[in-house]
């Protein structure tokens, strides 16, 4: 097949969808350009006129991932108020939503225990999270008394909606299965954020 051809019909985000289940079902490791190919019934060239490693691939699947999750995240954010208690609970949700709607880009993005791929993944993690503690702070800064707080909690929090989506994926819930247990999640973890002093909304 000419390399034009190949281009046209085996499109790169046809490859990245489905490279992403095969990395989860059978691990980084355990895969290789030719074994993705095969799956899809190609040759493995047809995989590197688009990536040229494997390495790469698994990048692009990463990188592609959480961009997605920002622009969702700073779309809701630039709809409410920086500070309001109201605006990290949509936050939290959001996220919650994503990761259950999209539970093998949430596994890649979270989930892989290998050292190796961590590297990978490092700096966009740290893009979300930071974008996350920088929504807590806010909140939390506007309550006298909570400094010690502006470090631990946003980790606390974070690690506490990650192990109610990673429950949830290892079940096969989807958002809409669990939406009132995970608004119900959110309230609970905001509960002791909120200053009765203060408007909460």
């Amino acid at each position: 097949m000419a390399r034009k051809a190949v281009a046209q019909e085996l499109s790169r985000t046809r490859i990245l969808e489905e490279a992403r289940q095969l990395f989860i079902e059978q691990g980084y490791h355990a895969l290789t350009m030719r074994s993705i190919a095969k799956s899809m019934g190609y040759s493995h060239g047809a995989l590197y006129y688009h990536f040229s490693e494997k390495a790469e691939l698994f990048y692009a699947l990463v990188n592609e991932d959480f961009k997605m999750l920002l622009e969702r995240q700073k779309d809701m954010l630039n709809r409410s108020r920086l500070g309001d208690i109201g605006q990290l609970e949509k936050l939290m949700l959001e996220f919650i939503r994503f990761g259950l709607d999209n539970p093998h880009h949430y596994e890649i993005m979270f989930m892989i225990k290998d050292p190796e791929l961590l590297r990978y993944s490092r700096e966009e993690q740290s893009q979300c999270l930071d974008l996350f503690a920088a929504v807590v702070r806010s909140v939390v800064s506007r309550q006298p008394g909570n400094e010690k707080k502006m470090h631990s909690l946003p980790w606390s929090l974070f690690m506490s909606i990650h192990g109610f989506i990673s429950y949830n994926i290892h079940y096969n819930q989807a958002y809409q299965d669990v939406r009132k247990l995970a608004e119900q999640h959110v309230k609970y973890l905001c509960e002791g954020l909120q200053d009765k002093t203060l408007p909460n909304r």
